[in-house]
């Protein structure tokens, strides 16, 4: 199983790359700076892991997955935006990013700032200006991707609620809360916009979110142990910063058996919520198993 889901990545990842490469202005394209500071953070590496799970869920559905690729890698923009910011001083204040010194380190906190805002800014005119759609559904796609990156229950909620954590006594679902919006909601709308605009029904529409919710949850909190028990080498990142911050963190709060405990679980219920999608969903399916022996 863990040999197909390499090889769909391997199939997407190039693909998605190729994509992105022709969405970017080119590094000798004016300002310079800051169009080689996005692409250095967009080519650094890292598995797709969003754009592959939004050309998923269009394939249950469709069978040529070039219409969804410029909206996969604006999510890939997204995400992207999301790393160089979350690495700055005034948030992780990670020096090192997929094995590679941070945005901030390469180009200056100022470039990486504005980085990040042009990859975000970038990612809704490919949205906006994506071709073989229906307008309307096109629109309600752009909305979800808007509103799970936003302050309710979005990743900038997430966010926020992570830096407030920090330092204090947390209940597993104050955890909860950060993990689901932080990474969570990017990772199921992820999903979620590639069945929906694969052609999915409202009612295949909510087992692929449910899906990714519970993958989104289970992925984060494998991200929390690996923070614990990895290294930079390993991880491309500082490992530890959870523990030297004081994160709100399933480890810190239930330990490393017990966060191992809930990820199998949360991992078993994603299978069960696609399951009524049949053999069309079974990428679905080996991806979560995958993501639940991330690191192993």
């Amino acid at each position: 199983m863990k040999a197909e889901v390499l090889a769909f990545f391997d199939r997407v990842r190039p693909a998605i790359d190729a994509c992105l490469d022709t969405l970017l202005p080119a590094e000798s394209a004016s300002p310079e700076q800051i169009h080689r500071a996005m692409r250095y953070s967009i080519f650094a590496g890292g598995k797709r892991l969003r754009p592959a799970l939004c050309v998923a869920g269009y394939s249950i559905f469709q069978n040529d997955p070039a219409p969804i690729l410029p909206i996969a890698s604006a999510i890939e923009m997204v995400h992207t935006y999301s790393l160089i910011h979350d690495d700055l001083p005034a948030m992780d204040n990670d020096d090192f990013r997929r094995g590679k010194p941070s945005s901030h380190k390469q180009f200056g906190e100022a470039t990486a700032i504005l980085a990040g805002d042009a990859l975000l800014t970038l990612a809704f005119e490919v949205m906006s200006t994506c071709r073989g759609f229906d307008n309307k559904a096109l629109l309600r796609a752009t909305g979800e991707l808007a509103r799970c990156l936003g302050t309710r229950n979005g990743m900038i909620a997430g966010q926020v609620l992570d830096l407030e954590a920090e330092g204090r006594s947390r209940e597993q679902s104050d955890v909860e809360a950060i993990h689901s919006a932080k990474t969570g909601a990017l990772l199921s709308t992820s999903v979620w916009i590639g069945g929906f605009l694969g052609g999915a029904s409202e009612a295949e529409c909510r087992l692929i979110l449910d899906y990714g919710r519970r993958i989104g949850l289970a992925f984060q909190i494998v991200d929390d142990m690996l923070d614990e028990t990895s290294t930079i080498t390993a991880l491309g990142k500082t490992a530890g910063l959870d523990r030297k911050h004081r994160k709100a963190t399933y480890p810190s709060i239930l330990g490393l058996d017990e966060s191992r405990r809930m990820v199998r679980e949360l991992t078993q219920q994603a299978r069960v919520c696609v399951k009524p999608l049949g053999d069309r969903g079974a990428t679905l399916i080996e991806i979560a198993g995958y993501l639940e022996t991330r690191g192993r």
